[in-house]
């Protein structure tokens, strides 16, 4: 027992740095993306906050890295076709769902921590914590949007999931701003 905690502590220290250069990178990285969003910010500002702007400009990013993944996994890798898991059959529109949220999940995760709400002091464990249960909540409006539009209305599956991101766009910013990177405004 004792080497085992032994062996972890060694692994601690030997990944610490790494771990300490891979937060500044990606500050770095995110400082940069956020340079070069700002400077298209200027004829925005009567219109809207800066935080607001960069928001939609990574979530813009974002969402479009999204429906391209889901056109690529959907046509490309999946081939439209039913996956068979041994236990259940899932649909190829579902099954592409399943593929790109994880994948999505982190790249949005690391443009909103690292680019919109870079000044929250709430801890980053926590951030993550919070941002996955945001994105269940998107994930499940994801699964029933697409359950809907693409197997009781008919659309094109790589249709309706631009249409069901449209809401949750919408359900993410401010459940971003107020939840998961929440700025404590008390004085205290």
């Amino acid at each position: 027992m004792q080497a085992l905690i032994t062996n972890h502590l060694k692994t601690l220290v030997i990944l610490g740095p790494i771990k300490i250069r891979t937060e500044h990178q990606l500050e770095k990285i995110g400082g940069f993306v956020r340079k070069f969003i700002d400077f298209f910010y200027p004829p925005f500002k009567p219109y809207f906050s800066e935080q607001f702007f960069r928001y939609g400009a990574t979530g813009s990013m974002t969402l479009v890295f999204d429906w391209v993944l889901y056109f690529i996994l959907y046509n490309f890798v999946l081939r439209q076709q039913m996956v068979d898991l041994g236990f259940v059959v899932v649909s190829s529109h579902i099954a592409t769902l399943g593929l790109k949220f994880p994948i999505v999940l982190v790249t949005g995760f690391l443009m909103q921590k690292y680019v919109t709400f870079s000044v929250s002091e709430i801890r980053g464990r926590v951030q993550l914590v919070r941002y996955g249960i945001v994105f269940f909540i998107n994930l499940a409006i994801n699964y029933l949007g697409l359950k809907l539009l693409v197997e009781h209305v008919g659309f094109y599956p790589t249709i309706s999931n631009m249409l069901v991101s449209v809401v949750t766009v919408i359900i993410s910013y401010f459940s971003q701003k107020y939840f998961t990177f929440r700025i404590n405004t008390d004085s205290n």
